[in-house]
């Protein structure tokens, strides 16, 4: 076996030393040398001579697929995410803050897929009883499900190779160490190395891995950023932990779209799935309250209706506030200045409060023409009639401008009962309305007539 070294490089320049330096004697940064393994090559090997046979190549036409290269997790939601199930030997790293629902919802899609498969879930975090607790809560029982406790990512990999699992998790990386590394467990060189084992052995064995994944303080996955660039799919929880309802979000995906979301509401026995999560976040809506309009976004290939909320308030100090939940705030302040230089609406003396129900984030344009109605309808006290939706991008000109998939989000708004739909124009002919009866297209070239749309219905 290969002798392992390890050696202390600078993340700036790439200056290797033996020990560690604060300061990197090349580039002149502080705190930048990082502990990584160096394998040295025995000298009976030096002379080894690397054959073109040794490596099998074959066209692209030649390799074959087939349906059964995926695994169903029994979630749909999670499916949805993944791109129609898991793909064999895939390396999946999932995150999210400390009790949104990663154990839990792993854990679920161990027991669904252990009633055909054999589940290997390798914890480092929670001892064996600790998972018996949780998987007595969720109701969890099966044989194909199996357990192991350990931390050493060597023998964690010896498990794997000996049992042959059909799908692993492991639950964390960061509690995860490599015994060849000085650096304790959690650090960038351990997060690093533990990973490209665990991908090794995913790829070498053909079986999917799951890995849990912390966040720091910012939010971010905690490690190095070569690790999400190291995985197939990397898989975002949000939501407040306080709140019954999460989102799933796919930020990369080799074998599916990045745009899909799932959507679970937190239970007693665990994550549920939301089939309709429109009517979900529009559940509670008031009634005749000024400054509240619907927004749809899409969200991959599925139109998601969401609340959108403003309050304008006559402000305390110098400088107006500007606070914005679920709605990008650079937006907001585009929509605010559009307001005053092309519609005559003054927020100078305000301060500005906009948010999004439900924990949603609406980071499509499409969701600019909703947030400039309800900032209008706050500021004049015109009441937008509940049946009333209104989607569009709002140029700097105070034009509306067209978005995508019109169409899926007119066939969802009339699904879910609404009865007037404000809209680009340039997007008006283009539609089909032959099973959109009873529901009122308005189309609208600039901000200004949106906003006497909503007025006139208000009348």
């Amino acid at each position: 076996m290969a002798k392992v070294k390890s050696t202390y490089v600078c993340s700036n320049c790439g200056y290797e030393s033996p020990k560690w330096l604060g300061k990197c004697p090349d580039c002149g940064e502080w705190n930048t040398m990082s502990e990584t393994v160096k394998d040295e090559i025995p000298k009976n090997r030096l002379a080894a001579v690397v054959k073109a046979e040794d490596v099998f190549v074959s066209s692209i036409n030649n390799i074959e697929m087939s349906a059964e290269d995926r695994y169903d997790t029994g979630i749909s939601e999670l499916n949805r995410v993944l791109g129609s199930g898991i793909v064999k030997g895939s390396v999946v790293l999932i995150s999210g803050d400390p009790g949104i629902g990663k154990s839990t919802i792993l854990l679920q899609m161990s027991a669904n897929l252990s009633r055909e498969n054999k589940i290997l879930y390798i914890t480092g975090e929670e001892s064996p009883k600790q998972i018996k607790i949780r998987a007595s809560r969720l109701k969890v029982d099966s044989d194909n499900l199996m357990v192991a406790s350990t931390t050493d990512i060597e023998k964690a990999v010896a498990t794997i190779e000996n049992i042959k699992p059909s799908v692993v998790v492991v639950d964390s990386i960061q509690t995860m160490y490599l015994s060849q590394l000085q650096s304790s467990a959690g650090s960038i060189t351990q997060v690093r190395e533990c990973t490209q084992r665990l991908i090794f052995t995913a790829k070498s064995n053909e079986i999917p891995i799951f890995i849990v994944g912390h966040v720091n303080k910012d939010g971010a996955i905690a490690g190095p950023k070569i690790m999400e660039h190291m995985v197939d799919t990397v898989l975002y929880f949000e939501g407040e932990r306080s709140m019954a309802y999460r989102i799933l979000r796919a930020v990369k995906n080799r074998y599916g779209s990045t745009n899909e979301i799932g959507v679970f509401q937190m239970t007693e026995l665990g994550l549920e799935e939301v089939e309709n999560p429109s009517a979900m976040l529009l559940s509670g809506r008031p009634e005749n309250v000024s400054g509240s309009c619907v927004a749809c976004v899409m969200e991959g290939s599925r139109p998601i209706l969401a609340e959108v909320q403003a309050l304008a308030s006559k402000t305390s100090f110098g400088v107006p506030r500007r606070t914005s939940t679920g709605f990008d705030f650079n937006r907001l302040a585009l929509i605010l200045a559009v307001l005053e230089k092309r519609c005559g609406y003054f927020f100078g003396n305000t301060d500005v409060y906009v948010n999004v129900v439900g924990g949603l984030r609406l980071d499509e344009p499409a969701a600019d023409l909703s947030v400039a109605l309800a900032l209008v309808s706050n500021i004049t006290g015109a009441v937008i009639d509940n049946h009333t939706i209104a989607f569009g991008e709002v140029g700097l000109g105070g034009e509306i401008r067209t978005v995508t998939h019109i169409q899926l989000r007119l066939n969802e708004a009339y699904r879910l009962g609404f009865e007037k739909c404000i809209i680009p124009q340039s997007a008006v002919s283009k539609l089909k309305t032959d099973n959109l009866a009873g529901l009122q297209i308005v189309g609208v070239k600039t901000l200004s007539e949106a906003i006497r749309a909503v007025k006139s219905a208000d009348k």
